[in-house]
């Protein structure tokens, strides 16, 4: 008898959990270059061959989160409801992917200070970490620029973006140097969110008065 669907997904996300758990741990106690991929299957339970049907890497563990915020992210700005402003698409991106948990996001909020910790002191993963913000940023402006086409020009995405995501990571990683809770975190990013985006009601302005140079007679 086959496992059900659902069944079967519930287990590999356990299992995936587990391999970030167990991964994380390793590297915090005796040092990323010294943990193989070997120690973390083990650690998790399965063989190796079973790892990489999760992850490619050690450096893709670590920022496990990255790819699916990604899609998420993508998903809910390719569905800006007709007449949605910039600064309200998004708000309820970034309320998507910090309260959605296939993206990994209660994951993330709880191993935030050891991957935080662990970049810190790994230049390898500094540099990766830099690649995978830059690549997020101009997926997420290009996506605001196609859905707001006509009304929104790319370097104004681009503002919008590295704006949000800046002012993001920089307290992010306050909280985290403070030694804040993942409560704590998550209060900070949805007020900093906030504060922002009021800023960024600026281009909505600009939408507006696109819209009014577009409309009949002109």
């Amino acid at each position: 008898m086959t496992e059900e669907p659902g069944l079967r997904q519930r287990k590999k996300r356990r299992t995936r959990q587990a391999l970030i758990e167990a991964a994380l741990r390793l590297f915090a106690e005796q040092g990323y270059e010294r943990t193989t991929l070997h120690q973390i299957a083990a650690a998790a339970d399965i063989s190796t061959r079973t790892f990489f049907s999760y992850f490619a890497s050690k450096e893709d563990v670590v920022f496990f989160d990255f790819e699916p915020r990604r899609l998420h992210a993508l998903a809910i700005i390719s569905d800006r409801a007709p007449g949605e402003s910039l600064s309200a698409l998004l708000r309820r991106t970034v309320r998507g992917i910090t309260t959605d948990r296939d993206t990994g996001v209660d994951r993330l909020f709880a191993l935030a200070p050891v991957r935080d910790a662990l970049v810190a002191t790994v230049p390898a993963l500094q540099a990766r970490e830099l690649h995978l913000t830059f690549a997020l940023q101009r997926d997420l402006a290009d996506a605001l620029t196609e859905v707001f086409a006509g009304e929104l020009t790319p370097l104004d995405a681009m503002t919008a973006i590295g704006a949000l995501s800046g002012a993001q990571q920089l307290v992010a990683s306050v909280v985290l140097e403070n030694g804040g809770s993942p409560e704590d975190l998550h209060a900070a990013i949805t007020r900093t969110t906030d504060i922002v985006l009021d800023g960024l009601r600026r281009l909505d302005g600009h939408q507006e008065a696109s819209d009014s140079t577009t409309g009949p007679g002109r």
